[in-house]
């Protein structure tokens, strides 16, 4: 029993560590002291939009960019001045660089040839031998699926296979991190999705670390482990990704995960908030008695019903099809509600809105997240929230 404890540790142990890290380029901060620590056999998703600095935080990870400040340990070693050939991590990019005028074989026993390994009995590294890089790419290709394809041409393969071979071309090295950027971003969707279900499997298979950079949601909650949340070079949640989209910390995780109504509401007691001028029950407590704050709630926890049998009324004002389900608008007040049901309800009826306490998040107040639409009356009136302002519309 006690071996078993020590290896199931072992696993889970920290293999990567971020410190403080601050990148600047110009000036202007693209990382911002960052903290961040990776465990060993993890699939992690770092996921924002663009320009928010999870590819520069995995390029200073990798030993592609030199960090400002701040460190970067690798097995509990500091590794933030050394090249990238000697932090036994490889990077699979968005770009995959393979060689056009070498075959798929050539392609992933490039980094082989390059290898040197210390043998029993030799005090120097020794290449490796014929045997033994063949051996290593075979593997390799069995692992990514494209056995017998060793005699193919680069520009003969799809961008889904062109993707396993430098995919292989990493794992033959026999990273204990493989680092991926956008990987799946040059596929269609079909193939997207075939590839983010063959990148889980392998992860699962061969039980490295993953590291990978995506701005797509769906790719992070399908794929991950542990889901990183960034904006503007910092980070703003880290979670498993059913926490990251049920619980959302603030305002930007909840907007940016999926679909959300995100609301203005007071805390009139525990489980009890008050919204749109009606209370309605949740399953948060411990906040302040008339504590300002926010609810997150997913369009597929609205529940859609007869005028009067819901917490709010309004009016349907659009409809999709989406093919399982139907995503509608609904106008209550000067707030519309996204709703996501698999029946749908006709343009410009009249329907009730409700929810179940426990597809209520509660957030600490942030900052006020609803948006009204407002109409101008005339040149010095604009029509807002049900009454008339004076202004200046020319």
């Amino acid at each position: 029993m006690a071996d078993k404890v020590s290896v199931t540790s072992k696993k889970f142990d920290t293999i990567i560590e971020v410190k403080n890290i601050v990148k600047q380029f110009d000036g202007n901060t693209a990382v911002d002291d960052v903290n961040l620590k990776v465990r060993r056999g993890e699939f992690v998703t770092l996921l924002g939009p663009s320009g928010c600095g999870k590819t520069t935080l995995l390029r200073m990870i990798a030993g592609f960019e030199a960090p400002t400040s701040g460190q970067i340990f690798i097995e509990g070693v500091d590794m933030t001045d050394t090249q990238p050939n000697k932090r036994n991590i490889n990077t699979v990019f968005q770009k995959y660089a393979l060689f056009p005028h070498l075959n798929v074989y050539k392609n992933i026993a490039f980094g082989l040839k390059l290898k040197r390994k210390v043998k029993t009995g030799q005090d120097k590294p020794v290449r490796l031998t014929k045997s033994e890089i063949d051996e290593k790419v075979r593997h390799g290709l069995k692992i990514v699926g494209l056995e017998g394809y060793e005699h193919r041409h680069i520009d003969t393969l799809s961008g889904g296979q062109q993707q396993r071979v430098a995919i292989a071309r990493a794992l033959v090295l026999e990273p204990k991190v493989l680092l991926l950027d956008e990987p799946l971003g040059a596929l269609d969707l079909k193939m997207r999705k075939e590839m983010q279900v063959e990148l889980k499997n392998m992860h699962r298979n061969l039980g490295i670390t993953f590291l990978y950079v995506t701005h797509d949601q769906e790719e992070a909650l399908t794929m991950s482990d542990t889901v990183v949340v960034m904006r503007d070079g910092v980070i703003h949640q880290v979670g498993t990704p059913k926490k990251i989209y049920d619980e959302p910390q603030n305002a930007y995780v909840a907007d940016f995960i999926g679909e959300s109504n995100i609301l203005s509401g007071i805390m009139v007691a525990d489980f009890k908030v008050s919204v749109m001028d009606k209370i309605i029950h949740c399953s948060d407590k411990g906040f302040a008695k008339d504590e300002k704050v926010d609810l997150v709630i997913r369009p597929e926890d609205l529940l859609i019903g007869e005028v009067g049998k819901g917490s709010f009324d309004g009016k349907v004002i659009n409809s999709i099809f989406k093919g399982d389900y139907y995503e509608m608008r609904v106008l209550v007040d000067e707030y519309e509600f996204t709703v996501q049901s698999v029946e749908g309800s006709k343009v410009q009826s009249m329907v009730s809105l409700s929810v179940r306490p426990q597809g209520i998040h509660i957030m600490k107040k942030a900052r006020t997240v609803n948006k009204y639409i407002g109409t101008v009356y005339d040149e010095k009136r604009v029509h807002f929230l049900g009454a008339y302002f004076d202004c200046d519309a020319s």
